[in-house]
C-alpha cells in the first residue's frame, strides 16, 4: 500500500516538473567562445571613454553590447534575451542607453550596469562575459 502511494506521489512530481518546466521559457544562452581586446582609442569605440557610454560589437550569439558602467568597469553582455532563446531576438538600446530592450520579441528589458531583467517576461539576467581594463595601453578584454 504505501509503495503504491509513493509510485503515484512520484508520478504526479514527475508530471509537475515537466508541465512547469515546459511553460517556463526562461532559458541559458549558449556557450560561445568570447576573446578580444577593444582599443579605446580607436573611433568606433571611442565613446566607450566616457561612463554611461555603450556600443555594439560582433561575437557572442546574437552580437555583444559593451557598457561603461565607471572609470574602471565594463559590463559585457550577449544580446540574446534570455526569454525563450530558441526564437534568437538580439536586444537594441533604449533612448536612454542605459537599458537594452527585446523589442521584437517578447519586449523584455534588461539593466546594463548588470544585466538584469528588469521588464517583460525574462527573469533571468543577459549573459554576461568578462571584462579587463587596462588604463594604460586604454583597452578592454573581453572573454570568457
Amino acid at each position: 500500500m504505501n509503495l503504491r502511494r509513493l509510485r503515484t506521489f512520484l508520478t504526479v512530481s514527475l508530471l509537475l516538473a515537466i508541465t512547469v518546466n515546459c511553460n517556463d521559457k526562461n532559458s541559458v544562452v549558449p556557450n560561445v567562445r568570447v576573446n578580444f581586446y577593444l582599443n579605446l582609442n580607436d573611433p568606433d569605440f571611442s565613446t566607450l571613454n566616457s561612463p554611461g557610454n555603450s556600443v555594439f560589437v560582433s561575437g557572442g550569439v546574437n552580437g555583444i553590447v559593451i557598457y561603461r558602467i565607471d572609470s574602471e568597469e565594463f559590463g559585457a553582455y550577449d544580446r540574446t534575451c534570455t526569454y525563450n532563446v530558441e526564437d534568437n531576438c538580439a536586444v537594441v538600446l533604449d533612448e536612454t542607453g542605459v537599458f537594452a530592450a527585446d523589442t521584437l520579441c517578447c519586449g523584455s528589458e534588461y539593466l546594463l550596469l548588470d544585466g538584469s531583467a528588469t521588464t517583460g517576461p525574462a527573469t533571468l539576467p543577459l549573459k554576461r562575459y568578462r571584462t579587463t581594463f587596462d588604463a594604460g595601453m586604454n583597452t578592454v578584454h573581453v572573454y570568457n
